[in-house]
């Protein structure tokens, strides 16, 4: 069940974070928020620059289209309707790595097929084809789909492959070089400028999340261990306040009626104690059946997430219990049951309720096949068994027994109710 850990100072903490409660299957998401704001703006930001540079090259596309051949109109329509469908998926938010990685790989077959397609044309240095005015849109629409590394390279190589197909459509001519170098080199500046503040955008948000994601981290750490603290300071001021009253007015009790006044001091106190976790009060004294006992556990281990039943085995005259009698055993079998779901996973969990006859005598037992623990080495200031099974008990004038191993753990609450007249 609550099964012991090593207390170091450099610990502390982390075991006080440990006892924060967590909803089954929720995890903390605060790693990504700023860097996917930033993935948003780089979208938005990409979009609209790809349509001015888009649209000089659509303009010197069509006119072209009436004098093209097929082959000529079909590079055209495959290269901008692959960069309409970009830039609608980056305005949208949806589909940006397929689009831009479609419209990068139909540019690179563009750029090697256009010297083949276009043969004969744009002779003169001065003349730039329509492709030029793409070259910086695919290369900043790497930095929608490709790592760092693959961006750079691509930066690098579409300006140069440009440079190369202009140079074969020239022919070589030592009119295209000075040119071609002032393109290249403007195309590999620009390109490298836009793929730097993306990689620096990116970089600072990453590290605005992570410092927050550690700001967080570390202030949910520190209020554990001041809620932790506050129990203990709770949990010492009710020990001396309540437990150590009750113990002096034992020890000074010479009357029937002091001795009485002791005892109901006494368990008050231990519930006290045993209430410590939770806000539970003794509640009505009516009877309850042992049957209904049964039905509460089932009830809290529902709660708990655990499909569980109890093996019962009620005599046919078995008397009701007190109502503070049977809420205990309740609570103190929920605690134990909840031990076993946290520590060993609920394996091989069982749960039995024996009650016998007058004078009635209920026993309940939550056993698990678990890997088990030193029950003596459990920290003082856990209070998972001494106070909500322990004491808890105790307070009832029940008996509540852990013992663990090897082979799992097993918890036995035991009340003997006084026989009837």
């Amino acid at each position: 069940m609550t099964s012991p850990r090593s207390r170091t100072d450099s610990s502390a903490v982390d075991e006080a974070w440990g006892r924060l409660p967590r909803l089954r299957g929720a995890e903390p998401d605060l790693g990504s928020f700023t860097r996917h704001r930033i993935e948003r703006v780089l979208q938005i930001a990409i979009a609209l620059g790809s349509v001015f540079l888009g649209l000089q090259g659509l303009i010197s596309a069509l006119g072209t289209l009436a004098t093209g051949t097929v082959a000529q109109n079909a590079l055209v329509v495959v290269t901008f309707g692959s960069l309409a469908a970009m830039l609608v998926a980056c305005v949208v938010g949806r589909a940006v790595r397929v689009t831009a990685g479609v419209f990068i790989g139909v540019f690179a077959v563009v750029l090697v097929v256009f010297p083949v397609v276009n043969v004969g044309l744009y002779t003169s240095p001065t003349e730039q084809p329509w492709i030029w005015f793409l070259i910086n849109v695919a290369t900043v629409a790497s930095v929608l789909v490709l790592p760092l590394p693959a961006q750079i390279a691509w930066t690098i190589l579409a300006p140069l492959m440009f440079g190369v197909i202009r140079l074969i459509g020239g022919a070589f001519d030592p009119s295209f070089w000075l040119s071609l170098a002032l393109d290249v080199s403007f195309a590999l500046i620009l390109g490298g400028v836009l793929i730097t503040l993306g990689w620096l955008l990116r970089s600072i948000a990453t590290n605005v999340d992570e410092t927050r994601a550690r700001a967080v981290d570390l202030y949910a750490r520190a209020a554990a261990a001041d809620a932790a603290e506050d129990e203990r300071v709770a949990v010492a001021a009710l020990m001396h306040d309540s437990v150590l009253a009750a113990l002096i007015a034992a020890e000074r009790a010479d009357t029937p009626r002091e001795q009485a006044l002791a005892v109901s001091m006494a368990r008050e106190a231990l519930t006290r104690l045993a209430n410590t976790d939770r806000d539970a009060s003794e509640g009505s004294d009516a009877g309850r059946t042992s049957d209904s006992i049964a039905d509460e556990i089932e009830a809290g281990a529902r709660e708990m997430g655990a499909d569980l039943t109890v093996r019962r085995r009620v005599a046919s005259d078995a008397a009701d219990v007190p109502g503070r009698v049977a809420r205990s055993l309740v609570l103190a079998a929920t605690q134990a049951v909840s031990n076993s779901l946290q520590h060993a996973a609920g394996a091989g969990l069982e749960v039995s309720l024996e009650a016998d006859g007058d004078p009635v005598v209920v026993v309940v037992e939550v056993r698990d096949d678990g890997a088990g623990f030193d029950v003596g080495a459990v920290p003082d200031d856990r209070l998972g068994i001494r106070a909500s099974i322990i004491a808890r008990m105790a307070a009832v004038s029940g008996v509540g027994v852990v013992s663990s191993g090897a082979d799992g753990t097993r918890v036995r609450l035991e009340w003997a109710g006084v026989a009837s007249a």
